[in-house]
C-alpha cells in the first residue's frame, strides 16, 4: 500500500517539477539583462502578477505553520487573519501603494526596495543600510517555508523511516529552488505562479470540502471543535465563536501578516512589474479573489486542527516537544485521501516555491544591484551582473537551508517565530518610509534612518528578551496581561505601527530633502503633456 501511495505521489511531485522546469528554461531566453531578469521588463500583465503577488504571498508558511498554530491557539476565529491578508494585505495594499508605486518607481529607474530608498531620499547610504537589512532579514522568512514544505512531505511521503530525512527533504528542495530561480528570473515564476496558483485555488476548495465531512459537515465540526476548552479563556464553545480565546493577540497576527505585506521587498516588487493602468485594476481584483480564498481557506482547514490531532501526536521526533507546525500535515493524512494528499503536495510546493523564489530574488538582486555594484570602481556590464545575481542566489538558499536544519533540529526556531522575525524587521523598517514617500513630500532622510533602527532594534531587543536574556540577568514578560508580549507576532505587529508614528514625527523636526530631489521624485505622477491646437480663428462673439 505505500509503495502504491508513494509512487503516486512521485508521479504528481515529477510532473510538477518538470512543468516549472520547462516554464524556466522556455523563459530563459528573455532574461538577460538586469530589467528583465528581476522585473520581467516592467510589462507583466494582471493575470500573472496579480497570481505572484498571491503565490508569493501564501506559502507552507501560512498553509502549514500559521494556519496549524493560528488555527490551535484561536480555533474557527482564526479565519479573520486570512480576511484581513485578502483585504488589508491584498485589496487595500494594491488600492494604496499598486499605481503610485509602479510610477515613482519607473520613473527614479528602481528595481529594488533599496534602489527607491537611495532614489527618492537622494542617498547611497540609506540604500545600502536597506540592501543589508533584506539580505539579513529574509533568511529567516525563507528557512520558515523551507520548513513549512518539509514537515508536509516529512509526513505525507513517510520519510520518517529515512536517517535524516527531514534534512535530506530540505536538501533536495533547495536544489530545486536554486535551478527553479536561476534559469528563467522573474517572468519564469510569474508564469508558473498562474499556472500552478490554478492548482492552488481549486485544491483548497476540495480541500475545505473534505475536512468539513470528516465531522458531519460545517455544523457538525463547530460543534466538535466547541467541545474543547482554553487555557486562557473560561468561554465555554471559545474555540468555535467569532472572536476567539484571545482577541487581542488575534488583533496581532492581523495586523503583522495584512499590514506587514505592504512593507516587505519581495511583495512590494510586484507593484513594480506591472505593465499598465489597466492591469493595476484588474491585478487588485485578482489577487484579492485569490487571497480570499487561498488564505481564508488555509485558515479555516487549521481552525479545526484540535479535531483531529492530539497534542502527542505532533510532537518533534528530535526534541520530544509539541511542535505547531505537525499539526496541518497531520490532519491532512487523517482526513484526506491519498488523491486530495498528492493534491496537497503540489499546492503547497506550488505556493512555496513562488514564495522562496520572490525571496531570494529580492535578496540576491538586491545585494548585487544596492550593495556591490554601487562600490565597484567599475561599472559591471548587464550580463555581469545577472550572473552575479544568480551566484548570490545559489549562496542565499544555502544560507536558509542550514537554518532551516537548526531550527528542525532545536525546535527553538518554529516557523511563526522564524516568519514574525523576518517580518518584524522588514515591514517595521520598510513600511513607514515606502509608504509616506509614495504620498508625502515632507519625509526627510533622519526618518528614514528612524525606522530602519526602530524596525532591526525593536526586533531584535523581544529577541534577546524572548530568550529571557536582559544584560546577564534572567528576564521574564509579564503574565496575566490581555495580550502576549512575549509573542513575536504582537513585538512585529508593534514594530510597524510604531514606524508610521515615528517617521512623520522626525520628519517634522529635523531637516528636509532639497526641493529639487523631492520635486524630481514625484513629477512622475503629473507628467506635463503638449497638446496640438486645432483651432486658431477665435470662436463668433455672442452678441
Amino acid at each position: 500500500m505505500w509503495q502504491n501511495k508513494d509512487t503516486f505521489y512521485a508521479i504528481f511531485i515529477l510532473l510538477f517539477f518538470a512543468i516549472t522546469i520547462s516554464v524556466g528554461i522556455y523563459t530563459s531566453r528573455n532574461s538577460k539583462d538586469v530589467g528583465s531578469f528581476v522585473l520581467g521588463g516592467r510589462s507583466v500583465g494582471p493575470w500573472l502578477t496579480a497570481f505572484s503577488y498571491g503565490a508569493t504571498y501564501f506559502s507552507a508558511v501560512v498553509f502549514i505553520g500559521y494556519a496549524g498554530m493560528f488555527g490551535w491557539n484561536f480555533g474557527i476565529s482564526a479565519i479573520w487573519i486570512g480576511l484581513g491578508n485578502a483585504f488589508i494585505g491584498s485589496l487595500l495594499a494594491w488600492r494604496v501603494l499598486g499605481r503610485r508605486a509602479r510610477v515613482m518607481t519607473k520613473h527614479l529607474d528602481a528595481n529594488t526596495m533599496p534602489d527607491y530608498f537611495g532614489s527618492r531620499y537622494d542617498s547611497k547610504k540609506l540604500r545600502t543600510a536597506a540592501a543589508g537589512i533584506v539580505f539579513i532579514f529574509l533568511i529567516p522568512y525563507t528557512a520558515s517555508v523551507f520548513n513549512g514544505l518539509s514537515y508536509l512531505f516529512t509526513k505525507s511521503l513517510d520519510l520518517g523511516r529515512i536517517s535524516n530525512g527531514f534534512e535530506i527533504c530540505i536538501i533536495v528542495i533547495s536544489l530545486f529552488a536554486a535551478l527553479y530561480v536561476i534559469l528563467g528570473g522573474y517572468l519564469s515564476t510569474a508564469t508558473n505562479d498562474f499556472i500552478l496558483g490554478t492548482i492552488m485555488l481549486v485544491g483548497l476548495v476540495i480541500l475545505v470540502g473534505s475536512i468539513l465531512n470528516d465531522h458531519g459537515g460545517l455544523m457538525g465540526s463547530l460543534t466538535a471543535l466547541s467541545q474543547f476548552e482554553s487555557p486562557t479563556s473560561d468561554m465555554k464553545g471559545v474555540y468555535s465563536s467569532i472572536l476567539g480565546p484571545e482577541p487581542l493577540n488575534l488583533l496581532g497576527v492581523v495586523i503583522l501578516t495584512s499590514l506587514g505585506a505592504w512593507g516587505l521587498p519581495q511583495m512590494v516588487q510586484k507593484f513594480y512589474s506591472v505593465k499598465d493602468e489597466r492591469s493595476v485594476r484588474a491585478a487588485t481584483v485578482i489577487s484579492t479573489i485569490f487571497a480570499i480564498v487561498v488564505a481564508g481557506g488555509s485558515y479555516f482547514i487549521g481552525s479545526f486542527g484540535r479535531i483531529f490531532v492530539t497534542p502527542d501526536e505532533v510532537t518533534n521526533p528530535v526534541t520530544g516537544l509539541f511542535s505547531s507546525d505537525m499539526i496541518v500535515p497531520e490532519m491532512l493524512d487523517k482526513a484526506v485521501a491519498p488523491a486530495l494528499i498528492a493534491l496537497v503536495i503540489v499546492l503547497v510546493l506550488s505556493a512555496s516555491m513562488s514564495t522562496l523564489s520572490s525571496l531570494v530574488m529580492s535578496s540576491s538582486s538586491t545585494i548585487t544591484l544596492d550593495l556591490i555594484a554601487p562600490n565597484l570602481k567599475k561599472p559591471l556590464s548587464e550580463k555581469k551582473k545577472v550572473t552575479l545575481i544568480r551566484v548570490f542566489l545559489a549562496f542565499f538558499i544555502l544560507v536558509s537551508a542550514t537554518l532551516a536544519i537548526y531550527s528542525y533540529r532545536t525546535n527553538d526556531m518554529y516557523i511563526a517565530r522564524l516568519m514574525s522575525i523576518s517580518w518584524g524587521a522588514l515591514a517595521g523598517s520598510f513600511l513607514a518610509p515606502f509608504l509616506y514617500g509614495l504620498f508625502w513630500k515632507g519625509v526627510t532622510k533622519a526618518a528614514v534612518w528612524a525606522s530602519y533602527f526602530s524596525g532591526v532594534g525593536l526586533t531584535l531587543t523581544h529577541l534577546v528578551l524572548s530568550n529571557g536574556a536582559l544584560f546577564g540577568h534572567d528576564f521574564v514578560f509579564p503574565t496575566g496581561l490581555p495580550i502576549n508580549l512575549a509573542s513575536p507576532i504582537n513585538a512585529g505587529a508593534f514594530t510597524m505601527l510604531f514606524g508610521l508614528i515615528l517617521v512623520p514625527i522626525v520628519s517634522f523636526l529635523t531637516p528636509k530633502i532639497k526641493n529639487d530631489v523631492v520635486e524630481h521624485a514625484f513629477e512622475g505622477y503629473s507628467i506635463k503633456v503638449t497638446a496640438e491646437q486645432k483651432l486658431q480663428l477665435p470662436e463668433e462673439e455672442v452678441k
